[in-house]
């Protein structure tokens, strides 16, 4: 993870603003299920009306609701309202204020409303009792002849009410409150009679469910809104439209911030896997062989590939879902704990379930994850070796042996991918079931809750919501848990080629060149490769000038080519030293060395692109003439133009459409155009004919007059006239000199000589031959 969030640093704006905008879609996020919640406990439920203090009631109304009000209560009431007309309407306050004065009148109005609506089996009881009669004697009488009786008019009415049972039923009810506030004014009744009434109902109110409470409440708003002529069904119209357009704008701010954030997420992890690819490519072309060696080439292929990718996907879902899912889950906490459901262990219970329901899966895969890196290289090699040498294979019949290599390779990636996909595929479901029992659980917990009183239906849908949320949160951090162990390998796998610094670099104060003669003097050089325990090359000592051609033969093996790598640094001097113009060239600047070479490699390696762009390859400046030349001297002019486009016919990968000869032709001729001090020709002659090899060597002598020329060969002919000649046996110099010199004092020398050539070629007797052998 750390290795992850470091390649982040140089995007921290990019990850300020997401993180930013993150909140902005928690926000939205979390605000849609309150609105919910709000559509239906109030838009649904009490018909848009928030607050329990009505917007609008009757002169009648505001007077007799003062009746069960405390002096304290009186004054503050009166202070709600104003007179308009036959009517009171409610001052402008805001909605702190108005919710302070739901709090404080939620009793005497509720109350009120109560005694508004009272059955008139209560009633009858109530009057009994302030009478000192039985309730049966005024059992038979109707609610008009007992407000006869008191000089009071009463007039009964149905009202719909639940019974015992929950049912809606429809009641006689009787609006109680003249008779109470005609016992008041006579004097039959004081105030502290009213408030002890006011008292009992006070304990009956607090058994209620506070959801309860505030919809008897809402219900005595709605009834005065009614009264006093306010049309509820355009409130609750107009209610349910501001709140829905309120949700679609969040809904449409949230779709545009997730767009952003899915936007910047995808630069940054554009933006790393960018600047991954550059540091391991710079890295790569600055190795020498021996870090080369290390890594095999199809594994630094994944890394640059695959494993970057791996990086740059989980760059992005970190930024995404990883980052947003603490804000979500801490926000659902919150909200969760706002409705005051205390509903919270079941959210607990599902967490705990789900992490560790996630620890059992994960501790199954997660070898299976460090595992399948290591077989994509696998793969990845095995399809490099079988297509670069498809040709071998089929002159050796082998296609069927490779197809099965190729065959065990793929099957056990394929395993292993299957595996950990049949693990992973017990995420979704076991996470569905855990989240639709939590909802479940939700809805059996609040359904008893809303039975009680203590929730409404929106607060309950609210909670589900924010639930999911939360588990949602969960989900995302657990669902990443999937991806972070193989990118965690990858980032590893990357970290380790960044970290290789190559064992050949430029020292900090290289020193410059100050003539430009191109001598090569190896002073006693000493070399064994990396880890190996013995030297490849034992104390060479030789001095190559300019103007002169030093050539090298010797067996296979015996260490030819590895010199010769010794001079342009591809490989560093184990003991010795090397001279270029009488400066180590460890103390020169790689650039200033290489500068000086002219490099053909054993194998001729084009690039893709034109012929011309090959030969100008070691030197960007070189005109049309100047390549033509090079060309010319490298005996390729013939084939080059015989093609349609000459020059500018292009070369596929690898230079694949032209046949070897041609493609040491076209290297040498690369070498030639980028006119250096140093020429190497490590055995670049071997796929030329005898002629065309002749021909070329003459072109090089009247051509390269100033250059140090070093030949490696197999061919005796190739340096029959080489001013210089070593003799490599078994890493050692064991000969060296002229081709005469060398066949008088050089037995090895003379071996592959008589092994190439004739006698008579050789300018020797039959005799000596047959001496000598």
């Amino acid at each position: 993870m750390g290795k992850i969030f470091k390649n982040m640093l140089p995007y921290w704006k990019a990850v300020i603003i997401i993180i930013a905008l993150l909140f902005v879609q928690a926000w939205c996020d979390l605000s849609l299920p309150s609105y919910t919640s709000d559509i239906i406990d109030v838009g649904i439920q009490n018909s848009g009306v928030e607050h329990i203090v009505p917007e609008k009631l009757t002169k009648s109304e505001f007077e007799t609701a003062q009746f069960i009000m405390t002096d304290d209560e009186t004054d503050v009431w009166k202070g709600l309202y104003e007179a308009d007309g036959e009517f009171y309407k409610l001052k402008d306050k805001s909605e702190k204020e108005l919710d302070e004065a739901d709090e404080k009148f939620t009793l005497p109005l509720i109350m009120n409303y109560q005694m508004s609506t009272l059955e008139v089996s209560s009633f009858k009881k109530t009057i009994a009792s302030q009478m000192g009669k039985k309730e049966s004697e005024l059992e038979n009488m109707s609610v008009e002849q007992l407000g006869e009786t008191l000089g009071v008019k009463f007039k009964s009415f149905k009202q719909e009410k639940e019974d015992n049972d929950g049912n809606k039923v429809k009641v006689d009810c009787v609006d109680a409150r003249p008779f109470f506030a005609g016992m008041l004014e006579s004097g039959k009744m004081d105030k502290k009679s009213i408030l002890s009434m006011r008292d009992k109902m006070s304990n009956t109110i607090d058994a209620m469910g506070s959801s309860l409470v505030k919809s008897m409440g809402i219900a005595y708003a709605v009834s005065c809104d009614k009264t006093a002529g306010i049309d509820i069904d355009h409130v609750q119209k107009s209610y349910l439209l501001f709140a829905g357009l309120k949700m679609l704008g969040m809904a449409l701010l949230m779709g545009v911030v997730t767009v952003l954030v899915g936007f910047f997420a995808s630069r940054v992890g554009a933006g790393i896997g960018m600047t991954l690819r550059e540091k391991v490519f710079k890295n790569v072309v600055g190795f020498s062989n021996a870090e080369m060696d290390k890594f095999s080439t199809a594994s630094l292929i994944t890394r640059s590939t695959n494993d970057i990718q791996q990086i740059q996907m989980v760059s992005v879902m970190l930024l995404r879902m990883v980052a947003y899912a603490p804000i979500l889950g801490i926000g659902g906490v919150l909200k969760v704990m706002q409705t005051g459901a205390g509903m919270g262990w079941i959210i607990v219970l599902a967490i705990v379930v789900i992490l560790g329901y996630v620890m059992i899966l994960m501790s199954a895969a997660m070898p299976k994850f460090k595992l399948m890196q290591k077989l994509v290289d696998n793969i990845n090699l095995v399809s490099r070796e079988i297509l670069t040498g498809l040709s071998v294979i089929r002159a050796f019949g082998r296609e069927k042996k490779e197809e099965e290599r190729f065959d065990e390779a793929n099957k056990d990636l394929t395993r292993t991918m299957l595996f950990t996909n049949r693990v992973m595929t017990f995420m979704m479901p076991g996470m569905m079931m855990i989240m639709n029992v939590l909802t479940v659980g939700i809805v059996w917990f609040g359904a008893k809750k809303i039975d009680g009183g203590n929730m409404q239906v929106g607060a309950m849908t609210a909670f589900i919501t924010y639930a999911m949320m939360i588990v949602m949160s969960f989900l995302m951090l657990t669902m990443m848990s999937i991806m972070l162990p193989r990118a965690a390998v990858a980032a590893e796998r990357i970290d380790e080629v960044v970290r290789t610094e190559s064992s050949i670099k430029n020292i900090d104060k290289p020193e410059k060149l100050t003539s430009h003669d191109g001598v090569i003097s190896f002073e006693h050089v000493n070399f064994k490769y990396p880890g190996a325990e013995e030297d490849v090359l034992h104390d060479i000592d030789f001095v190559a000038k300019p103007g002169e051609t030093t050539a090298i033969i010797g067996s296979t093996g015996c260490g030819k080519s590895t010199l010769v790598n010794l001079i342009p640094r591809l490989y560093d001097v184990t003991d010795g030293k090397i001279l270029l113009d009488g400066k180590d060239i460890r103390n020169i600047s790689m650039s200033d060395l290489r500068e000086e070479i002219g490099f053909v490699p054993q194998k001729g390696v084009l690039f893709s692109g034109t012929i011309a762009s090959n030969l100008r390859f070691g030197n960007d400046n070189a005109t049309n003439e100047e390549i033509k030349k090079a060309a010319e001297i490298a005996q390729a002019t013939e084939f080059i133009e015989a093609k349609d486009d000459k020059y500018e016919s292009s070369i596929s990968q690898g230079g694949s459409n032209v046949s070897g000869g041609q493609k040491q032709r076209l290297a040498i001729a690369r070498a030639i155009a980028k006119k250096p001090k140093i020429f190497i020709f490590d055995d670049s002659f071997s796929a030329l004919d005898l002629k065309t090899d002749a021909a070329l060597r003459k072109a090089l002598s009247e051509n390269v007059k100033d250059s140090t020329v070093i030949i490696v060969a197999q061919r005796i002919s190739t340096i029959l006239h080489a001013e210089q000649i070593l003799v490599l046996d078994d890493g050692k110099v064991v000969g060296k000199g002229t081709h005469e010199q060398l066949l008088k004092d050089c037995e090895v020398y003379r071996e592959i000589a008589k092994s190439q050539l004739s006698a008579k070629e050789l300018g020797m007797d039959e005799s000596e031959v047959s001496d000598n052998e």
